[in-house]
Protein backbone atom coordinates (compact mmCIF):
# COMPACT_ATOMS: atom_id res chain seq x y z
CA UNK A 1 0.00 0.00 0.00
CA UNK A 2 2.85 2.26 0.77
CA UNK A 3 4.58 1.99 -2.56
CA UNK A 4 1.38 2.41 -4.29
CA UNK A 5 0.98 5.57 -3.02
CA UNK A 6 4.68 6.77 -2.72
CA UNK A 7 4.33 8.97 -5.90
CA UNK A 8 1.15 8.63 -7.66
CA UNK A 9 -1.18 9.36 -5.01
CA UNK A 10 -3.01 8.70 -1.57
CA UNK A 11 -4.09 6.40 0.63
CA UNK A 12 -7.34 7.20 2.64
CA UNK A 13 -8.05 5.28 5.97
CA UNK A 14 -11.32 5.47 5.95
CA UNK A 15 -13.26 4.54 9.55
CA UNK A 16 -12.42 1.02 9.68
CA UNK A 17 -9.97 -2.12 8.13
CA UNK A 18 -12.85 -4.49 9.11
CA UNK A 19 -14.22 -5.71 5.68
CA UNK A 20 -18.21 -6.07 7.19
CA UNK A 21 -17.65 -2.40 9.20
CA UNK A 22 -16.71 -1.09 5.42
CA UNK A 23 -19.94 -2.15 3.91
CA UNK A 24 -22.04 -0.92 6.66
CA UNK A 25 -20.40 2.42 6.75
CA UNK A 26 -20.98 2.51 2.45
CA UNK A 27 -24.41 1.59 3.16
CA UNK A 28 -24.90 3.99 5.78
CA UNK A 29 -23.55 6.93 3.77
CA UNK A 30 -25.25 5.57 0.66
CA UNK A 31 -28.44 6.35 2.50
CA UNK A 32 -27.35 9.78 3.79
CA UNK A 33 -26.49 10.48 0.04
CA UNK A 34 -29.40 9.99 -1.52
CA UNK A 35 -31.56 11.41 1.15
CA UNK A 36 -29.30 14.80 0.70
CA UNK A 37 -30.08 14.46 -3.25
CA UNK A 38 -33.51 13.80 -2.73
CA UNK A 39 -34.27 16.73 -0.28
CA UNK A 40 -31.84 19.54 -2.24
CA UNK A 41 -33.21 18.55 -5.48
CA UNK A 42 -36.65 18.59 -4.12
CA UNK A 43 -35.88 21.98 -2.95
CA UNK A 44 -34.33 23.19 -5.79
CA UNK A 45 -37.16 22.24 -7.96
CA UNK A 46 -40.23 23.11 -6.19
CA UNK A 47 -38.59 27.31 -6.16
CA UNK A 48 -38.22 26.93 -9.81
CA UNK A 49 -41.64 25.27 -10.64
CA UNK A 50 -43.40 27.92 -8.19
CA UNK A 51 -44.11 31.53 -9.07
CA UNK A 52 -44.62 32.40 -5.35
CA UNK A 53 -41.01 31.55 -4.62
CA UNK A 54 -39.75 33.84 -6.42
CA UNK A 55 -38.59 36.15 -3.88
CA UNK A 56 -34.82 36.91 -2.75
CA UNK A 57 -35.24 34.89 0.38
CA UNK A 58 -35.81 31.74 -1.95
CA UNK A 59 -33.58 32.61 -4.56
CA UNK A 60 -30.79 32.46 -2.15
CA UNK A 61 -32.29 29.48 -0.70
CA UNK A 62 -31.82 27.23 -3.92
CA UNK A 63 -28.41 28.61 -4.41
CA UNK A 64 -27.81 26.95 -0.52
CA UNK A 65 -29.65 23.69 -1.93
CA UNK A 66 -27.10 23.53 -5.19
CA UNK A 67 -24.02 24.34 -3.08
CA UNK A 68 -25.35 21.40 -0.71
CA UNK A 69 -25.85 18.67 -3.59
CA UNK A 70 -22.33 19.50 -4.94
CA UNK A 71 -20.92 19.83 -1.73
CA UNK A 72 -21.73 16.48 -0.34
CA UNK A 73 -21.28 14.93 -4.04
CA UNK A 74 -17.12 16.13 -3.40
CA UNK A 75 -16.62 13.52 -0.74
CA UNK A 76 -19.41 11.18 0.15
CA UNK A 77 -19.25 9.18 -3.27
CA UNK A 78 -15.75 8.86 -3.22
CA UNK A 79 -15.61 7.35 0.65
CA UNK A 80 -18.89 4.83 -0.80
CA UNK A 81 -16.69 3.38 -3.84
CA UNK A 82 -13.44 3.49 -1.54
CA UNK A 83 -15.42 1.51 1.35
CA UNK A 84 -17.42 -1.25 -1.03
CA UNK A 85 -14.18 -1.72 -3.12
CA UNK A 86 -11.96 -2.23 -0.04
CA UNK A 87 -8.91 0.08 -1.54
CA UNK A 88 -8.44 3.83 0.02
CA UNK A 89 -6.27 5.04 -2.65
CA UNK A 90 -7.21 8.12 -4.32
CA UNK A 91 -5.03 9.59 -7.21
CA UNK A 92 -3.60 12.46 -7.13
CA UNK A 93 -5.57 14.08 -9.81
CA UNK A 94 -8.69 13.34 -7.66
CA UNK A 95 -7.22 14.32 -4.69
CA UNK A 96 -6.37 17.81 -6.10
CA UNK A 97 -9.87 18.18 -7.91
CA UNK A 98 -11.14 16.85 -3.88
CA UNK A 99 -9.39 20.08 -2.14
CA UNK A 100 -10.26 22.33 -4.62
CA UNK A 101 -14.12 21.55 -5.19
CA UNK A 102 -14.30 21.29 -1.08
CA UNK A 103 -12.71 24.25 -0.20
CA UNK A 104 -14.38 26.58 -3.10
CA UNK A 105 -17.80 25.02 -1.76
CA UNK A 106 -17.39 25.58 1.79
CA UNK A 107 -16.49 29.12 0.94
CA UNK A 108 -19.16 29.86 -1.31
CA UNK A 109 -21.74 28.33 1.14
CA UNK A 110 -20.67 30.73 4.13
CA UNK A 111 -20.77 33.23 1.91
CA UNK A 112 -24.38 32.55 0.61
CA UNK A 113 -25.33 32.00 4.56
CA UNK A 114 -23.78 35.45 4.98
CA UNK A 115 -26.05 36.89 1.94
CA UNK A 116 -29.16 34.85 3.73
CA UNK A 117 -28.71 36.77 6.74
CA UNK A 118 -28.70 40.34 5.40
CA UNK A 119 -31.69 39.54 2.89
CA UNK A 120 -33.83 39.06 6.26
CA UNK A 121 -32.08 41.62 8.17
CA UNK A 122 -33.21 44.09 5.36
CA UNK A 123 -36.61 42.20 5.13
CA UNK A 124 -37.44 42.59 8.92
CA UNK A 125 -35.78 45.75 9.78
CA UNK A 126 -35.77 47.65 7.08
CA UNK A 127 -39.31 46.34 5.04
CA UNK A 128 -40.01 49.78 3.32
CA UNK A 129 -36.70 49.68 1.34
CA UNK A 130 -36.32 46.36 1.14
CA UNK A 131 -37.47 45.48 -2.81
CA UNK A 132 -35.02 48.53 -3.36
CA UNK A 133 -31.64 46.53 -1.31
CA UNK A 134 -32.53 43.05 -2.34
CA UNK A 135 -33.86 44.25 -6.32
CA UNK A 136 -32.89 41.51 -8.99
CA UNK A 137 -29.96 42.98 -10.06
CA UNK A 138 -28.23 42.91 -6.76
CA UNK A 139 -29.09 39.35 -5.30
CA UNK A 140 -27.53 37.67 -9.06
CA UNK A 141 -24.37 40.02 -8.32
CA UNK A 142 -24.34 38.99 -4.52
CA UNK A 143 -24.80 34.89 -5.47
CA UNK A 144 -21.86 35.61 -8.50
CA UNK A 145 -20.01 37.32 -5.73
CA UNK A 146 -20.26 34.02 -3.23
CA UNK A 147 -19.14 31.49 -6.09
CA UNK A 148 -16.71 33.60 -7.38
CA UNK A 149 -15.21 34.08 -3.82
CA UNK A 150 -15.30 30.20 -3.00
CA UNK A 151 -13.93 29.52 -6.83
CA UNK A 152 -10.82 31.93 -6.15
CA UNK A 153 -10.74 30.56 -2.57
CA UNK A 154 -10.55 26.97 -3.29
CA UNK A 155 -7.69 27.79 -6.44
CA UNK A 156 -5.58 29.35 -3.95
CA UNK A 157 -5.44 26.73 -1.17
CA UNK A 158 -5.45 23.71 -3.64
CA UNK A 159 -1.68 25.76 -5.37
CA UNK A 160 -0.23 26.43 -2.13
CA UNK A 161 -1.45 22.76 -0.59
CA UNK A 162 0.10 20.79 -3.18
CA UNK A 163 3.18 22.55 -3.39
CA UNK A 164 4.16 21.91 -0.27
CA UNK A 165 6.97 18.82 0.00
CA UNK A 166 5.85 15.88 1.52
CA UNK A 167 7.66 13.63 3.84
CA UNK A 168 7.18 9.85 4.42
CA UNK A 169 4.01 7.61 3.78
CA UNK A 170 1.21 9.18 1.90
CA UNK A 171 -1.42 8.30 4.21
CA UNK A 172 -4.33 10.38 5.39
CA UNK A 173 -6.52 9.93 8.62
CA UNK A 174 -9.99 10.72 6.86
CA UNK A 175 -12.42 9.58 4.74
CA UNK A 176 -11.40 12.46 2.26
CA UNK A 177 -8.18 15.09 1.22
CA UNK A 178 -9.01 16.73 4.48
CA UNK A 179 -6.52 19.91 4.23
CA UNK A 180 -5.84 19.53 8.47
CA UNK A 181 -4.77 15.76 7.81
CA UNK A 182 -2.63 16.39 4.63
CA UNK A 183 -0.57 19.12 6.50
CA UNK A 184 0.63 16.31 8.76
CA UNK A 185 2.27 14.91 5.50
CA UNK A 186 4.07 17.94 5.13
CA UNK A 187 7.86 18.47 5.39
CA UNK A 188 8.87 20.49 8.77
CA UNK A 189 8.48 23.84 8.38
CA UNK A 190 7.49 23.60 4.53
CA UNK A 191 3.86 24.58 5.27
CA UNK A 192 4.06 27.62 6.41
CA UNK A 193 2.13 29.09 3.35
CA UNK A 194 -0.41 26.82 3.69
CA UNK A 195 -0.82 28.14 7.27
CA UNK A 196 -0.82 31.98 6.52
CA UNK A 197 -3.70 30.41 3.57
CA UNK A 198 -5.49 29.06 6.08
CA UNK A 199 -5.14 31.78 8.50
CA UNK A 200 -7.04 34.63 6.01
CA UNK A 201 -9.75 32.23 5.21
CA UNK A 202 -10.22 31.67 8.85
CA UNK A 203 -10.23 35.46 8.78
CA UNK A 204 -12.64 35.68 5.97
CA UNK A 205 -14.86 33.32 8.10
CA UNK A 206 -14.68 35.04 11.18
CA UNK A 207 -15.81 38.07 9.46
CA UNK A 208 -18.91 36.43 7.76
CA UNK A 209 -19.91 34.78 11.34
CA UNK A 210 -19.45 37.94 12.80
CA UNK A 211 -21.67 40.13 10.32
CA UNK A 212 -24.18 37.13 10.35
CA UNK A 213 -24.38 37.29 14.53
CA UNK A 214 -24.68 41.60 13.65
CA UNK A 215 -27.42 40.68 12.18
CA UNK A 216 -29.48 38.67 13.84
CA UNK A 217 -29.00 40.97 16.84
CA UNK A 218 -30.68 43.49 15.37
CA UNK A 219 -33.74 41.18 13.73
CA UNK A 220 -34.12 39.70 17.14
CA UNK A 221 -34.12 43.34 18.55
CA UNK A 222 -36.79 44.07 16.05
CA UNK A 223 -38.41 41.29 16.83
CA UNK A 224 -39.14 41.66 20.59
CA UNK A 225 -40.43 44.76 19.57
CA UNK A 226 -43.48 43.77 17.64
CA UNK A 227 -46.70 43.27 19.48
CA UNK A 228 -48.28 40.24 17.63
CA UNK A 229 -47.00 36.69 19.16
CA UNK A 230 -48.29 35.41 16.09
CA UNK A 231 -45.71 37.61 14.11
CA UNK A 232 -42.54 37.00 16.42
CA UNK A 233 -43.04 33.03 16.06
CA UNK A 234 -43.40 33.74 12.26
CA UNK A 235 -40.23 35.66 12.17
CA UNK A 236 -38.89 33.47 14.69
CA UNK A 237 -39.75 30.34 12.89
CA UNK A 238 -37.97 32.11 9.39
CA UNK A 239 -34.59 33.13 11.08
CA UNK A 240 -33.81 30.20 13.90
CA UNK A 241 -33.23 27.49 10.90
CA UNK A 242 -30.95 29.93 9.71
CA UNK A 243 -29.02 30.70 12.36
CA UNK A 244 -28.66 27.20 13.57
CA UNK A 245 -27.47 26.21 10.30
CA UNK A 246 -24.38 28.67 10.47
CA UNK A 247 -23.69 27.92 13.94
CA UNK A 248 -23.61 24.19 13.14
CA UNK A 249 -21.44 24.58 10.05
CA UNK A 250 -19.04 26.99 11.04
CA UNK A 251 -18.42 25.94 15.03
CA UNK A 252 -17.38 22.32 13.96
CA UNK A 253 -15.92 23.51 10.71
CA UNK A 254 -13.71 26.09 12.80
CA UNK A 255 -13.10 23.56 15.59
CA UNK A 256 -11.30 20.45 13.18
CA UNK A 257 -9.34 23.60 11.24
CA UNK A 258 -7.96 25.61 14.23
CA UNK A 259 -7.39 22.96 16.91
CA UNK A 260 -3.55 22.59 17.02
CA UNK A 261 -2.58 19.28 15.14
CA UNK A 262 -1.84 15.92 16.24
CA UNK A 263 0.14 13.26 15.22
CA UNK A 264 -2.13 10.50 16.32
CA UNK A 265 -5.14 9.64 14.37
CA UNK A 266 -8.18 10.02 16.63
CA UNK A 267 -12.19 9.11 16.19
CA UNK A 268 -12.73 12.82 16.85
CA UNK A 269 -11.37 13.61 13.47
CA UNK A 270 -13.23 11.86 12.02
CA UNK A 271 -16.69 12.90 13.66
CA UNK A 272 -16.10 16.59 13.02
CA UNK A 273 -15.43 16.09 9.43
CA UNK A 274 -18.70 13.96 9.46
CA UNK A 275 -20.27 17.15 11.19
CA UNK A 276 -19.00 19.73 8.92
CA UNK A 277 -19.33 17.85 5.36
CA UNK A 278 -22.48 15.41 5.86
CA UNK A 279 -24.62 16.52 8.45
CA UNK A 280 -25.36 20.05 7.19
CA UNK A 281 -26.20 19.28 3.27
CA UNK A 282 -28.70 16.46 4.74
CA UNK A 283 -30.31 18.57 7.38
CA UNK A 284 -30.81 21.52 5.39
CA UNK A 285 -33.59 20.98 3.17
CA UNK A 286 -35.47 19.03 6.12
CA UNK A 287 -34.97 22.21 8.03
CA UNK A 288 -36.14 24.50 5.32
CA UNK A 289 -39.29 22.78 4.34
CA UNK A 290 -40.36 20.97 7.02
CA UNK A 291 -40.33 24.53 9.22
CA UNK A 292 -41.88 26.96 6.33
CA UNK A 293 -45.43 26.75 5.43
CA UNK A 294 -44.81 28.19 1.89
CA UNK A 295 -42.31 25.70 0.87
CA UNK A 296 -44.69 22.99 2.41
CA UNK A 297 -47.91 24.54 0.53
CA UNK A 298 -45.53 24.86 -2.74
CA UNK A 299 -44.77 21.07 -1.78
CA UNK A 300 -48.18 20.07 -1.65
CA UNK A 301 -48.95 21.92 -4.90
CA UNK A 302 -45.87 20.20 -7.02
CA UNK A 303 -47.24 16.91 -5.51
CA UNK A 304 -50.90 17.86 -6.38
CA UNK A 305 -52.71 15.53 -8.98
CA UNK A 306 -54.01 18.44 -11.42
CA UNK A 307 -50.52 20.04 -10.83
CA UNK A 308 -48.84 16.53 -12.55
CA UNK A 309 -51.64 16.40 -15.37
CA UNK A 310 -50.73 19.82 -16.21
CA UNK A 311 -47.22 19.45 -16.56
CA UNK A 312 -47.84 16.18 -18.34
CA UNK A 313 -50.00 18.12 -20.88
CA UNK A 314 -47.66 20.97 -20.76
CA UNK A 315 -44.20 18.31 -21.78
CA UNK A 316 -46.17 16.45 -24.27
CA UNK A 317 -46.76 19.85 -25.89
CA UNK A 318 -43.07 20.54 -25.90
CA UNK A 319 -42.16 17.58 -27.54
CA UNK A 320 -44.89 17.88 -30.58
CA UNK A 321 -43.24 21.35 -31.57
Amino acid sequence: MINLTSETGFFLMGFSDDRRLQILYALLFMVIYLLALTGNLLIITIITLDPRLHSPMYYFLKHLSLLDLCFISVTVPQSIANSLMGNGYISLGQCVLQVFFFIALASSEVAILTVMSYDRYAAICQPLHYETIMNPKACSRAVMAAWSAGGLSGLAHTAVNFSIPLCGERVIHQFFCDVPQMLKLACSYEFVHELAMAAFTTSMAFLCLLSIMLSYVRIFSAVLKIPSAEGRTKVFATCLPHLFVVTFFLSTAGFEFLRPPSDSPSAMDLMFAIFYTVIPPTLNPVIYSLRNEAMKAALRKVLSKEEFSQRKVYLKSLFKL
